[in-house]
């Protein structure tokens, strides 16, 4: 069987949750080849995404180390069972691997919960503001991979504008008024954004100002909800790129971030108030 060279986001977690498995068992790589079959190097390169595993071997494995979570193998089993690629894929060799891996958390999601505090979501940008957020890059991109890089934002939008995956969002009020673009730009966003949180499954919630050190502040995070809750992925937004987290103590954590900002934030009609607010301040400085 001939070693992935590039296993995707999916294919790598899948490895980590049978290396995550065989720890809980207190069994070591050897010792658990030995049961299944295969060759140690076999066990490590499986753990690594580097093989597949068969949904056969996958259940003699969990036996193997005495898991009894259902749900959990059945989620994993049907992870090792996909072969269709995204529609990401065509990307490869264009964008860097951090925007396909993003776009395959999101459409592979459950359900998606954001908080950003700089600016607004990718998934309710408008072309000229994603193309402003590209654009402010330094040192600058060339125009064309402005263009590549607004036009697969806008292509991520569909999974939640189709109303196939929820979306909530938690907005500091900072990133409602920070400019990417110029005041035109800001008031168009801002205006698209009222739209979007009237539209089924897209719940808008915003974190003003006047809130006295949200949970959160200072990063753009993404909780993608898996089938099972153990299949969870946190995204962080960095100036690297993305980093992506899925131990259980990251996802105690975050879940414990996110129930606070849910109890924080205005409510939907609330932030719908305060967002038409925002743009009339801004129109004010416009006109």
């Amino acid at each position: 069987m001939p070693l992935r060279s590039n296993p995707t986001l999916r294919q790598r977690r899948l490895g980590a949750e049978l290396r995550r498995m065989r720890e809980q068992a207190e069994l070591g790589g050897s010792q658990l080849a030995r049961t299944l079959g295969i060759s140690p190097g076999q066990m490590t390169q499986m753990e690594k995404a580097k093989i597949g595993v068969s949904p056969e071997r996958l259940r003699t494995l969990a036996s193997a180390c005495n898991c009894v979570n259902q749900p959990l193998i059945n989620a994993l089993v049907d992870m090792a069972l996909e072969r269709e690629k995204g529609w990401w894929e065509k990307y490869r060799g264009t964008l860097t691997i951090d925007f396909l891996e993003v776009a395959e958390l999101e459409n592979r999601a459950k359900r998606l919960t954001i908080c950003t505090t700089t600016y607004v979501p990718g998934l309710l940008q408008t072309s000229g503001y994603a193309s402003a957020v590209f654009a402010r890059i330094f040192p600058p991109l060339p125009p064309q991979d402005i263009e590549t890089r607004t036009a697969f934002r806008i292509k991520r939008q569909e999974v939640v504008r189709s109303g196939a995956i929820p979306l909530q969002v938690f907005i500091h009020e900072a990133a409602l008024r920070m400019q990417f673009g110029g005041l035109k730009v800001l008031v168009d966003q801002l205006g698209s954004l009222l739209d979007d949180s009237e539209q089924p499954g897209i719940s808008v919630r915003v974190v003003p100002f006047a809130v006295d050190t949200f949970p959160g502040s200072g990063e753009n995070l993404t909780f993608a909800e898996g089938p099972v809750r153990e299949l969870d992925t946190i995204q962080m937004d960095v100036a690297q790129g993305a980093l992506f987290f899925d131990s259980p103590a990251d996802l105690a954590k975050h879940r414990a971030i996110f129930a606070r900002l849910d109890s924080t934030a205005l409510s939907e009609e609330g932030s719908r108030d305060f967002i038409r607010s925002v743009m009339e301040d801004v129109n004010r400085t416009y006109a």
